[in-house]
């Protein structure tokens, strides 16, 4: 999707970044944080596989018990609108099944990333027979061919999916999984809360109030932000999590200072990596992560996790461990 104010040019910020970058090499760490007991015990990395969205630090529960709701032959039929509690209005197709976007995807110009193990997760929704019903806009369906030759649907040019643990008409499991799949809002949309659906305005990086952890950092998605206690920060930032490890720990990628909020501005840059893996964002020069583990924002499965990763401060220190 197009971005507005959250956009900023990284060329304007080169200057800021080389000066941050020198801090880094002349403050020394900072004083431990306050001791918080971890929630995961060393060496759980936690399920990183697709859970009940909703329920902060909830796990899965339970199996489809009829997986074939949701299977890609479902023809999705005409579309209308119902209204998901704490998520707001939502796309269903003639079964009431709730239909998902995923980040990872591309509306401009449409563009599927869900292959393989993914799309037997989230089946993609056929776009042979779907038609607008009440509530939903005509202009506003489309289809994008897949890998495989085949037509799924898209509103507003996002591809559309279901979810195989969703088997009831209203179900909204999918909410929030891994912090990328959102139910879509009639105008193609996050479905976020809120009378009308659509996507909540938050910034890149934030604040908020754990009630056992405290003030802590949150991305765009409300999902919690984490440090490696491996990394380095000083004389500059340098990541030691990659490969496998990137995949239960994705990195947060740059996020211009304009677009947060509650956060430290010293130390505040970005870095190159060294595993061909592009630019980093840090926190007072402390890289940052965000945790497969944790499948809807207000999670903190990540948090004290091998006993090395830990939740992050708006300062950028440790939450529940010493530097």
């Amino acid at each position: 999707m197009k971005t507005s104010w959250r956009s900023a040019s990284l060329v304007a910020s080169a200057a800021a970044v080389l000066a941050l970058t020198t801090a880094c090499g002349q403050d020394s760490p900072p004083a431990a944080s306050q001791n918080v007991g971890a929630t995961a015990a060393p060496g759980d990395y936690g399920s990183i596989g697709s859970g009940t969205a909703g329920t902060a630090g909830g796990a899965a529960t339970g199996q489809p018990s009829t997986p074939s709701a949701s299977s890609p032959s479902n023809p999705a039929g005409k579309l209308s609108v119902s209204t998901a509690e704490k998520v707001g209005k939502v796309v269903t197709d003639s079964l009431g099944l709730t239909l998902y976007r995923f980040d990872q995807d591309t509306a401009e110009p449409p563009k599927t990333n869900c292959d393989g193990d993914c799309a037997k997760t989230w089946p993609p929704v056929p776009a042979d027979d779907a038609e607008a019903g009440e509530g939903i806009d005509k202009a506003l369906l489309g289809t994008v061919t897949r890998a495989d030759g085949t037509k799924q649907l898209t509103v507003g040019g996002w591809p559309a999916y279901r979810y195989a643990k969703d088997v009831n008409a209203g179900d909204v499991k999918g909410q929030g999984v891994g912090g990328k799949w959102y139910a879509l809002a009639p105008d193609g949309k996050k479905a976020q809360g809120g009378a009308g659906g659509g996507e909540a305005v938050q910034a890149g990086l934030s604040t908020r109030n754990d009630a056992k952890l405290g003030e802590i950092v949150v991305d765009k998605n409300g999902m919690t932000v984490y440090r490696f206690k491996k990394d380095e920060a000083w004389p500059k930032p340098v990541s030691n999590c990659s490969g496998a490890c990137l995949e239960k720990w994705p990195l947060v990628e740059p996020v211009d200072f304009n677009d947060t909020k509650g956060i430290q501005k010293k130390g505040y840059m970005i870095f190159d990596r060294t595993d061909g893996k592009g630019k980093q964002q840090t926190i007072n020069c402390s890289p940052i992560y965000t945790f497969a583990g944790d499948k809807a924002p207000g999670d903190t499965n990540g948090q004290g996790v091998g006993g090395t990763w830990y939740a992050v401060r708006p300062d950028g220190k440790l939450v529940g461990a010493s530097e």
